[in-house]
């Protein structure tokens, strides 16, 4: 079965609709009105080998805050809805990455219970005109609604545009590396016998 979803979320901040396919090849289609966050969305679907789809309206005469955040509402519960039960995949993912001067490490387990460790400081708090605190936001927002543990760490860095792409494409492969499918083991991938 193919493992994609659609997500529709509309509030008086934002009007966003997301469509995930878990098994994709990289395609995008994304206009959020932020272009540093389309940047970094088209980097985490291109390293995971998702096509995502993200169209957003949000307050952006206030700042870009409520538009990312809901986004990774989106995209964490667009995470949870495509990988279904759970069953055949691998749960687990990680993944070491360099960008230029900067080092990431990212590990995930798509367990069903939220947890974030984000240990990632910003140099700079402004990349352009978006703020750099967004991209933790960004990730909790995610993990929270895909129901896992993510632990982002930022060996070192200098660059905070640097910090970031490292982080939007290491999340991604670990994700990647997590969601496929183990052919070894078939069923749940938990002693409990859900996740």
């Amino acid at each position: 079965m193919p493992r994609t979803a659609t997500i529709d979320r509309s509030t008086r901040e934002t009007q966003i609709h997301l469509e995930l396919n878990l098994d994709g090849s990289g395609q995008i289609n994304l206009a959020t009105g932020v272009g540093f966050f389309d940047h970094m969305l088209e980097l985490l679907a291109r390293h995971g080998c998702f096509d995502l789809t993200v169209q957003a309206k949000g307050d952006l005469h206030v700042d870009a805050h409520h538009t990312v955040e809901d986004v990774g509402i989106c995209l964490g519960q667009a995470i949870r809805n495509a990988l279904g039960d759970k069953k055949g995949i691998r749960r687990y993912g990680h993944f070491s990455l360099p960008m230029e001067e900067t080092l990431c490490h990212t590990a995930i387990d798509l367990s069903g219970r939220y947890y974030l460790v984000f240990n990632a400081p910003m140099p700079s708090p402004k990349i352009g005109d978006f703020d750099s605190e967004l991209v933790e936001d960004f990730w909790q927002a995610v993990a929270a609604n895909a129901l896992c543990n993510l632990h982002v760490n930022i060996q070192y860095g200098r660059n905070t545009h640097h910090i970031s792409e490292a982080i939007f494409k290491c999340a991604a492969r670990a994700l990647r590396m997590a969601v496929e499918t183990d052919p070894r083991q078939p069923g749940i991938p938990s002693t409990k016998g859900s996740l």
